[in-house]
């Protein structure tokens, strides 16, 4: 039994040493390295994105382009997502969930059809945000419904 485990432990020895498996282990390193610099989103780039995607939800939703309402509550739903993967470092990503019930209503509405609902849970969305932004000391970026369009160059 003996001479068994040690003629395998010097197989395992041998193949670790084969000059192969040296540079396969500098290929792996060298992709590691590349992987751990490659571009990450930071937070703010996914909560301005979230910022579009909300002013273009309000205008979708108050012309009743349901379609396009459901584009961009799924495209806010997304960038949440996203930011909970990668900057999930960010300890304000842990507050996301709050504003799962206004999305949820928001949902609700388009899927009636049903302006005044998804008026109603546009407020209580916005309203998530600022709460969520006071919560990690972010009170100073407050958000607020829309006034005009986002883009002139889109019809709603």
């Amino acid at each position: 039994m003996r001479a068994r485990i040690l003629a395998l432990s010097l197989l395992l020895l041998a193949c670790n040493s084969q000059p192969g498996s040296h540079k396969l282990q500098q290929r792996v390193d060298s992709l590691e390295k590349q992987l751990n610099n490659a571009y990450k989103p930071g937070l703010g780039e996914f909560m301005s994105s979230i910022q579009v995607h909300h002013a273009k939800l309000y205008f979708a939703g108050r012309h009743a382009n349901w379609k396009l309402a459901d584009f961009e509550v799924h495209e806010i739903m997304e960038a949440l997502e996203d930011s909970k993967t990668y900057a999930a470092d960010r300890p304000e990503t842990k507050l996301l969930p709050m504003l799962n019930p206004a999305l949820d209503s928001i949902n609700a509405a388009i899927a009636k059809k049903d302006t005044a609902a998804f008026n109603g849970a546009f407020v209580l969305f916005t309203a998530g945000c600022n709460h969520c932004h006071a919560a990690v000391h972010y009170e100073f970026n407050k958000v607020k419904i829309p006034a005009a369009p986002p883009f002139s160059n889109q019809d709603f």
